[in-house]
Protein backbone atom coordinates (compact mmCIF):
# COMPACT_ATOMS: atom_id res chain seq x y z
CA UNK A 1 0.00 0.00 0.00
CA UNK A 2 2.70 2.51 0.95
CA UNK A 3 4.26 1.77 -2.80
CA UNK A 4 0.92 2.54 -4.40
CA UNK A 5 0.04 5.66 -2.29
CA UNK A 6 3.67 7.27 -2.91
CA UNK A 7 3.49 6.54 -6.73
CA UNK A 8 0.15 8.92 -6.52
CA UNK A 9 1.66 11.07 -4.79
CA UNK A 10 4.34 11.53 -6.94
CA UNK A 11 2.37 11.44 -10.04
CA UNK A 12 -0.05 14.12 -8.40
CA UNK A 13 3.11 16.43 -7.88
CA UNK A 14 3.98 15.90 -11.55
CA UNK A 15 0.51 16.13 -13.18
CA UNK A 16 0.44 19.83 -11.24
CA UNK A 17 3.87 21.11 -12.56
CA UNK A 18 4.21 19.30 -16.21
CA UNK A 19 2.03 21.84 -17.65
CA UNK A 20 4.65 24.66 -16.86
CA UNK A 21 7.89 23.05 -18.38
CA UNK A 22 8.82 21.67 -21.25
CA UNK A 23 12.51 20.30 -20.74
CA UNK A 24 14.21 17.83 -23.35
CA UNK A 25 15.41 14.75 -22.10
CA UNK A 26 17.88 12.07 -23.69
CA UNK A 27 17.62 8.65 -22.43
CA UNK A 28 20.51 6.64 -23.34
CA UNK A 29 19.86 2.83 -23.95
CA UNK A 30 16.46 1.22 -25.22
CA UNK A 31 16.87 -1.85 -22.43
CA UNK A 32 14.18 -2.18 -19.22
CA UNK A 33 15.09 1.30 -18.11
CA UNK A 34 15.20 3.18 -20.96
CA UNK A 35 11.80 1.67 -22.14
CA UNK A 36 10.57 2.32 -18.41
CA UNK A 37 11.89 5.77 -18.52
CA UNK A 38 9.95 6.29 -22.13
CA UNK A 39 6.52 5.28 -20.77
CA UNK A 40 6.69 7.91 -17.78
CA UNK A 41 8.15 10.69 -19.78
CA UNK A 42 5.46 9.98 -22.70
CA UNK A 43 2.67 9.94 -19.85
CA UNK A 44 3.61 13.16 -18.41
CA UNK A 45 3.98 15.12 -21.95
CA UNK A 46 8.20 15.62 -21.52
CA UNK A 47 9.91 15.76 -24.85
CA UNK A 48 12.70 12.79 -24.88
CA UNK A 49 14.46 10.81 -27.26
CA UNK A 50 15.63 7.88 -26.99
CA UNK A 51 19.14 6.72 -28.44
CA UNK A 52 19.56 2.84 -29.01
CA UNK A 53 23.15 1.77 -30.27
CA UNK A 54 21.68 -1.87 -31.48
CA UNK A 55 19.15 -2.42 -33.69
CA UNK A 56 17.06 -4.42 -31.13
CA UNK A 57 15.01 -2.95 -27.75
CA UNK A 58 15.30 -5.15 -24.65
CA UNK A 59 18.65 -4.44 -23.90
CA UNK A 60 20.63 -7.52 -22.06
CA UNK A 61 17.28 -9.39 -22.68
CA UNK A 62 17.95 -10.04 -26.02
CA UNK A 63 19.24 -13.60 -26.91
CA UNK A 64 22.07 -13.40 -29.61
CA UNK A 65 23.91 -16.07 -30.57
CA UNK A 66 27.05 -14.07 -31.77
CA UNK A 67 29.76 -13.35 -29.43
CA UNK A 68 32.26 -10.43 -29.99
CA UNK A 69 31.89 -7.56 -31.81
CA UNK A 70 28.49 -7.45 -34.37
CA UNK A 71 28.72 -6.36 -38.22
CA UNK A 72 29.59 -3.07 -37.48
CA UNK A 73 32.44 -3.74 -35.35
CA UNK A 74 30.58 -3.05 -32.30
CA UNK A 75 30.73 -4.77 -29.16
CA UNK A 76 27.68 -7.43 -28.80
CA UNK A 77 26.12 -5.68 -25.60
CA UNK A 78 23.63 -8.58 -24.40
CA UNK A 79 25.27 -11.15 -22.27
CA UNK A 80 22.03 -13.50 -22.44
CA UNK A 81 22.22 -17.41 -22.67
CA UNK A 82 20.23 -19.85 -24.45
CA UNK A 83 18.83 -21.58 -21.14
CA UNK A 84 18.51 -18.58 -18.88
CA UNK A 85 15.24 -18.44 -16.83
CA UNK A 86 14.40 -15.53 -14.46
CA UNK A 87 16.09 -16.34 -11.09
CA UNK A 88 13.89 -14.07 -8.73
CA UNK A 89 9.75 -15.39 -9.44
CA UNK A 90 7.35 -13.31 -12.00
CA UNK A 91 6.05 -10.95 -9.09
CA UNK A 92 9.46 -9.75 -8.34
CA UNK A 93 9.69 -9.01 -12.79
CA UNK A 94 6.79 -6.99 -13.19
CA UNK A 95 6.34 -3.39 -14.19
CA UNK A 96 4.46 -1.45 -12.51
CA UNK A 97 0.73 -1.01 -14.41
CA UNK A 98 1.45 -4.36 -16.59
CA UNK A 99 1.34 -7.49 -15.22
CA UNK A 100 3.09 -10.73 -16.77
CA UNK A 101 0.71 -12.98 -18.43
CA UNK A 102 -0.84 -15.38 -15.61
CA UNK A 103 -0.22 -18.25 -17.48
CA UNK A 104 3.95 -17.94 -17.46
CA UNK A 105 5.97 -19.91 -15.16
CA UNK A 106 7.04 -18.58 -11.55
CA UNK A 107 10.31 -18.28 -13.16
CA UNK A 108 9.75 -17.70 -16.75
CA UNK A 109 12.06 -18.07 -19.44
CA UNK A 110 14.32 -15.60 -21.58
CA UNK A 111 12.44 -15.95 -24.34
CA UNK A 112 8.91 -15.00 -22.39
CA UNK A 113 10.76 -12.20 -20.63
CA UNK A 114 11.86 -10.89 -23.74
CA UNK A 115 8.63 -10.99 -25.03
CA UNK A 116 6.51 -9.39 -21.95
CA UNK A 117 9.20 -5.99 -22.63
CA UNK A 118 8.25 -6.19 -25.84
CA UNK A 119 4.61 -6.15 -25.58
CA UNK A 120 5.41 -3.46 -22.91
CA UNK A 121 7.10 -1.41 -25.22
CA UNK A 122 4.32 -1.43 -27.94
CA UNK A 123 1.49 -1.62 -25.38
CA UNK A 124 2.70 2.20 -24.04
CA UNK A 125 3.50 3.07 -27.72
CA UNK A 126 7.30 4.47 -26.92
CA UNK A 127 8.87 2.48 -30.04
CA UNK A 128 8.59 5.54 -31.78
CA UNK A 129 10.30 7.50 -30.22
CA UNK A 130 13.33 5.36 -29.94
CA UNK A 131 16.26 5.98 -32.47
CA UNK A 132 17.67 2.39 -33.13
CA UNK A 133 21.64 1.91 -34.41
CA UNK A 134 22.33 5.32 -32.66
CA UNK A 135 25.68 5.17 -31.09
CA UNK A 136 26.23 7.81 -28.20
CA UNK A 137 29.69 8.90 -28.62
CA UNK A 138 29.47 12.41 -25.99
CA UNK A 139 28.36 13.36 -23.23
CA UNK A 140 29.49 16.85 -22.40
CA UNK A 141 28.13 19.19 -19.77
CA UNK A 142 28.63 23.22 -21.55
CA UNK A 143 26.77 25.86 -19.50
CA UNK A 144 23.83 25.02 -18.82
CA UNK A 145 23.12 21.88 -21.53
CA UNK A 146 23.75 18.34 -22.22
CA UNK A 147 25.76 18.15 -25.69
CA UNK A 148 25.13 14.69 -26.52
CA UNK A 149 27.04 13.71 -30.06
CA UNK A 150 25.72 10.75 -31.41
CA UNK A 151 26.29 8.92 -34.93
CA UNK A 152 23.94 6.87 -37.05
CA UNK A 153 25.60 3.39 -37.41
CA UNK A 154 25.04 2.18 -40.86
CA UNK A 155 25.18 5.99 -42.55
CA UNK A 156 28.14 7.28 -39.84
CA UNK A 157 26.26 10.46 -39.73
CA UNK A 158 27.28 12.36 -36.71
CA UNK A 159 24.58 14.65 -35.14
CA UNK A 160 24.95 17.19 -31.79
CA UNK A 161 21.43 17.99 -30.13
CA UNK A 162 21.15 19.93 -26.91
CA UNK A 163 19.14 18.57 -23.63
CA UNK A 164 18.48 19.24 -20.35
CA UNK A 165 18.63 16.08 -19.27
CA UNK A 166 19.97 12.77 -19.64
CA UNK A 167 19.31 9.42 -18.67
CA UNK A 168 21.64 6.80 -18.66
CA UNK A 169 20.13 3.29 -18.96
CA UNK A 170 22.80 1.87 -21.00
CA UNK A 171 23.43 -0.76 -17.96
CA UNK A 172 26.55 -2.45 -16.51
CA UNK A 173 26.11 -6.24 -17.74
CA UNK A 174 28.29 -5.89 -20.84
CA UNK A 175 32.20 -5.32 -20.12
CA UNK A 176 33.84 -8.51 -18.54
CA UNK A 177 35.55 -8.04 -15.47
CA UNK A 178 38.18 -10.88 -15.81
CA UNK A 179 40.91 -11.64 -12.52
CA UNK A 180 44.23 -11.60 -12.62
CA UNK A 181 45.65 -14.95 -11.91
CA UNK A 182 49.26 -16.51 -12.07
CA UNK A 183 50.17 -18.10 -15.21
CA UNK A 184 47.11 -17.77 -16.75
CA UNK A 185 49.21 -17.27 -20.23
CA UNK A 186 50.53 -20.66 -19.49
CA UNK A 187 47.14 -22.40 -19.63
CA UNK A 188 46.02 -24.49 -23.35
CA UNK A 189 42.69 -24.50 -23.02
CA UNK A 190 40.28 -22.43 -23.55
CA UNK A 191 38.83 -19.08 -21.23
CA UNK A 192 36.19 -16.80 -21.44
CA UNK A 193 33.88 -15.09 -19.79
CA UNK A 194 30.17 -15.51 -18.54
CA UNK A 195 29.14 -12.76 -20.93
CA UNK A 196 30.47 -14.55 -23.82
CA UNK A 197 28.46 -17.96 -22.39
CA UNK A 198 25.30 -18.75 -24.93
CA UNK A 199 25.04 -22.68 -24.65
CA UNK A 200 26.68 -25.81 -23.06
CA UNK A 201 27.31 -28.00 -26.55
CA UNK A 202 31.00 -26.96 -26.63
CA UNK A 203 31.77 -28.50 -23.01
CA UNK A 204 30.18 -31.51 -23.49
CA UNK A 205 32.44 -34.60 -22.03
CA UNK A 206 35.23 -31.95 -21.30
CA UNK A 207 36.73 -30.94 -17.94
CA UNK A 208 35.02 -27.41 -17.14
CA UNK A 209 36.05 -25.20 -14.21
CA UNK A 210 33.48 -22.61 -13.66
CA UNK A 211 34.69 -19.24 -11.59
CA UNK A 212 31.98 -17.32 -9.40
CA UNK A 213 29.28 -18.12 -7.45
CA UNK A 214 26.83 -15.18 -8.22
CA UNK A 215 23.71 -15.95 -10.01
CA UNK A 216 25.43 -16.47 -13.12
CA UNK A 217 28.17 -18.95 -12.16
CA UNK A 218 25.65 -20.94 -10.22
CA UNK A 219 23.22 -20.74 -13.31
CA UNK A 220 25.99 -21.29 -15.47
CA UNK A 221 27.49 -24.45 -13.45
CA UNK A 222 23.92 -26.41 -13.47
CA UNK A 223 23.65 -25.64 -17.60
CA UNK A 224 27.18 -26.74 -18.30
CA UNK A 225 26.63 -29.56 -15.40
CA UNK A 226 24.57 -31.06 -17.77
CA UNK A 227 26.99 -32.38 -20.65
CA UNK A 228 30.65 -31.55 -18.94
CA UNK A 229 32.76 -35.20 -17.74
CA UNK A 230 33.33 -33.04 -14.84
CA UNK A 231 32.54 -30.27 -13.23
CA UNK A 232 35.28 -27.84 -10.94
CA UNK A 233 33.75 -24.93 -9.48
CA UNK A 234 36.01 -22.39 -7.60
CA UNK A 235 34.56 -19.64 -5.33
CA UNK A 236 34.86 -18.50 -1.81
CA UNK A 237 31.15 -17.85 -1.35
CA UNK A 238 30.84 -18.69 2.38
CA UNK A 239 27.05 -18.98 1.78
CA UNK A 240 25.63 -22.86 2.41
CA UNK A 241 24.56 -23.97 -1.08
CA UNK A 242 21.50 -26.72 -1.29
CA UNK A 243 21.35 -26.71 -5.07
CA UNK A 244 21.41 -30.42 -6.04
CA UNK A 245 24.52 -30.54 -8.35
CA UNK A 246 25.43 -33.71 -10.29
CA UNK A 247 28.18 -36.46 -9.10
CA UNK A 248 30.42 -35.00 -11.32
CA UNK A 249 30.33 -31.48 -9.85
CA UNK A 250 33.78 -31.01 -7.55
CA UNK A 251 33.85 -27.70 -5.71
CA UNK A 252 37.09 -25.95 -4.66
CA UNK A 253 38.50 -22.67 -3.32
CA UNK A 254 40.02 -19.78 -4.88
CA UNK A 255 42.63 -20.34 -7.53
CA UNK A 256 45.99 -19.89 -6.69
CA UNK A 257 48.07 -20.33 -10.44
CA UNK A 258 47.09 -21.97 -13.85
CA UNK A 259 49.64 -24.13 -15.46
CA UNK A 260 49.61 -25.75 -18.82
CA UNK A 261 47.21 -28.12 -18.17
CA UNK A 262 45.07 -26.92 -15.41
CA UNK A 263 44.85 -25.10 -12.22
CA UNK A 264 46.58 -25.09 -8.32
CA UNK A 265 43.99 -24.07 -5.73
CA UNK A 266 45.06 -22.18 -2.31
CA UNK A 267 44.63 -25.41 -0.34
CA UNK A 268 47.15 -27.03 -2.81
CA UNK A 269 44.91 -29.19 -4.68
CA UNK A 270 45.52 -29.42 -8.61
CA UNK A 271 42.99 -30.21 -11.23
CA UNK A 272 43.08 -31.02 -15.06
CA UNK A 273 41.01 -28.59 -17.07
CA UNK A 274 40.26 -28.33 -20.56
CA UNK A 275 38.16 -25.12 -19.97
CA UNK A 276 37.49 -22.01 -17.89
CA UNK A 277 34.25 -19.86 -17.76
CA UNK A 278 34.92 -16.84 -15.70
CA UNK A 279 31.17 -15.71 -14.07
CA UNK A 280 32.96 -13.06 -12.27
CA UNK A 281 30.88 -10.17 -12.78
CA UNK A 282 31.23 -6.95 -14.85
CA UNK A 283 33.07 -3.25 -14.46
CA UNK A 284 31.35 0.27 -14.89
CA UNK A 285 31.70 1.30 -18.69
CA UNK A 286 30.41 4.70 -19.78
CA UNK A 287 33.31 5.95 -22.00
CA UNK A 288 30.67 8.62 -23.57
CA UNK A 289 30.31 10.74 -20.29
CA UNK A 290 32.92 13.59 -20.10
CA UNK A 291 35.07 14.63 -17.06
CA UNK A 292 32.40 17.61 -17.23
CA UNK A 293 29.93 15.57 -15.81
CA UNK A 294 31.80 15.52 -12.55
CA UNK A 295 31.39 11.87 -12.32
CA UNK A 296 34.23 9.86 -11.37
CA UNK A 297 34.32 6.71 -12.90
CA UNK A 298 36.17 3.64 -11.89
CA UNK A 299 35.33 -0.12 -13.05
CA UNK A 300 34.24 -0.97 -9.88
CA UNK A 301 32.47 2.68 -9.00
CA UNK A 302 30.90 5.90 -9.96
CA UNK A 303 31.06 8.75 -8.10
CA UNK A 304 29.26 10.49 -6.52
CA UNK A 305 26.05 9.38 -7.11
CA UNK A 306 22.67 10.15 -4.53
CA UNK A 307 21.42 6.37 -3.70
CA UNK A 308 22.99 5.26 -6.66
CA UNK A 309 21.22 7.35 -9.47
CA UNK A 310 21.57 11.03 -9.13
CA UNK A 311 24.80 13.08 -10.25
CA UNK A 312 25.17 15.04 -7.19
CA UNK A 313 27.42 17.52 -8.56
CA UNK A 314 25.48 17.47 -12.02
CA UNK A 315 21.53 16.35 -10.98
CA UNK A 316 20.76 16.63 -14.27
CA UNK A 317 22.14 13.80 -14.95
CA UNK A 318 20.34 10.32 -13.74
CA UNK A 319 21.46 6.41 -14.09
CA UNK A 320 19.45 4.09 -13.68
CA UNK A 321 19.50 0.52 -12.64
CA UNK A 322 22.93 0.14 -10.85
CA UNK A 323 21.12 -0.31 -7.62
CA UNK A 324 22.30 -3.38 -6.06
CA UNK A 325 21.07 -6.40 -3.59
CA UNK A 326 17.78 -5.27 -4.86
CA UNK A 327 14.73 -6.94 -7.33
CA UNK A 328 15.65 -4.81 -10.40
CA UNK A 329 13.28 -4.83 -12.16
CA UNK A 330 10.66 -3.15 -9.64
CA UNK A 331 13.81 -1.16 -8.42
CA UNK A 332 14.13 0.59 -11.88
CA UNK A 333 10.37 1.34 -11.83
CA UNK A 334 10.92 2.75 -8.50
CA UNK A 335 14.10 4.85 -10.06
CA UNK A 336 12.17 5.81 -13.18
CA UNK A 337 9.63 7.75 -11.15
CA UNK A 338 12.05 9.33 -8.34
CA UNK A 339 14.02 10.40 -11.26
CA UNK A 340 11.01 11.26 -13.19
CA UNK A 341 10.25 14.09 -9.94
CA UNK A 342 13.86 15.36 -10.29
CA UNK A 343 13.10 16.43 -13.84
CA UNK A 344 10.21 18.33 -13.03
CA UNK A 345 11.62 19.45 -9.81
CA UNK A 346 14.84 20.78 -11.14
CA UNK A 347 13.20 22.13 -14.29
CA UNK A 348 10.84 24.04 -12.67
CA UNK A 349 13.31 25.39 -10.24
CA UNK A 350 15.38 26.99 -13.35
CA UNK A 351 11.66 27.80 -14.82
CA UNK A 352 10.89 30.07 -11.66
CA UNK A 353 14.84 31.73 -11.17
Amino acid sequence: MIKYLSILCVTLHLNTMAANVNPRVCIIGAGIAGLTSARYLKEEGIHFNVLEATKYIGGTWRYEQRVGNDEYGLPIHTSMYKHLRTNLPKATMELHGFPIPKEYPSFPTREMFYDYIKAYAKYYDVEKYIKLLHNVMHVRRVENKWKVKYKHIPSETEYEEDYDFVIVGSGHHSKPNYPNIEGENLFKGTIIHSHDYRVPDPYKHRKVLIVGAGPSGMDISLDVAEVSKTLVHSHHSKVNFRTPFPSHYIQKPDIKKFNETGVIFVDGTFEEIDDVIYCTGYQYDYPFIHESSGLTISPHSVTPLYKYMVNINQPSMIFMGLVVRACLVVALDAQVIFGLSTVIGLQTEKSAV
